[in-house]
């Protein structure tokens, strides 16, 4: 049976990547990823329920690992459908408070749940006969009660939990992205910018104070949004652009025409 449940994973994976690799801010390529995951979670299930492990240990590894794979990507394009459904079309910063607001939802659910995250994240093992072999569970190691209302054949008591962190991971690393994304239109740059054709990053090699008095030249010239960006918001695109903190802008400013009048 080992066999036929490598290959469909296999399956899911070469299908999937198709997804992964389109534009997952699209409706139809969501649904696809709800579609595709549906499928082979339950050609995952009928395999499993026409054969028998050979053993505990391949039992485990299917449940801790295998399934949840699987089970995650549904869980992803579930939730991802939903935040397409609910995602604000106004201002780039209704965008942004709706996206941290997301993930706050999601480091909240992991806090209460941060014991078997950490059991995740170490890969221990130590509980694993407990966790991932059916009707071995132990209610008093269950968090979720909602374990109790699944099916016995094709769940255990955490299979569930590790989809879940895989699935919260994924949605993290979307937001985050997307966050990044909004942030550079909000400052009308790419972050190509800061990167050469060979990879290597472009960094400001000068003083931060010459910066720092380059970027008054630029708001005083009105080169820059026709001289309504703000000097704060140039720093920001800065510092950004050249992976470099630029401290107290207006403070720094301030000392240099000190020097200036001197």
């Amino acid at each position: 049976m080992e066999k036929d449940l490598l290959k469909i994973i296999e399956d899911f994976k070469n299908e999937i990547l198709e997804i992964e690799e389109s534009n997952v801010n699209d409706f139809n390529v969501v649904e696809k990823g709800i579609t595709i995951s549906r499928k082979y979670l339950q050609k995952l299930r009928l395999c499993i329920r026409d054969n028998n492990f050979k053993n505990k240990e391949n039992e485990i590894t299917f449940f801790k690992k295998h399934k949840p794979y699987v089970y995650s990507r549904l869980k992803f394009y579930a939730k991802l459908y939903n935040f397409l459904i609910n995602r604000p079309a106004g201002t780039i910063q209704s965008q942004q408070i709706f996206i941290d607001e997301e993930i706050q939802k999601l480091q909240e659910s992991n806090r209460r749940n941060i014991d078997f995250i950490k059991y995740y994240r170490e890969e221990s093992t130590v509980l694993d006969e407990f966790y991932f072999i059916r009707g071995k569970d132990k209610i008093s190691l269950v968090s979720d009660t909602s374990h109790f209302y699944t099916d016995a054949e094709f769940s255990t008591s955490h299979d569930n939990a590790i989809a879940k962190i895989m699935a919260y991971d994924l949605l993290i690393n979307h937001y985050v992205q997307e966050l990044s994304y909004l942030r550079d239109q909000s400052y009308g740059i790419s972050n190509k910018l800061n990167t050469l054709a060979n990879g290597e990053r472009l960094g400001w090699t000068a003083s931060k104070t010459d910066l720092i008095e380059l970027i008054y030249a630029l708001q005083a010239s009105g080169a820059i949004k026709s001289g309504t960006a703000g000097i704060k918001e140039m720093a920001s695109a800065c510092e950004d652009i050249f992976e470099l903190n630029l401290g107290n802008v207006y403070r720094t400013f301030l000392e240099i025409r000190e020097r200036k009048i001197d």
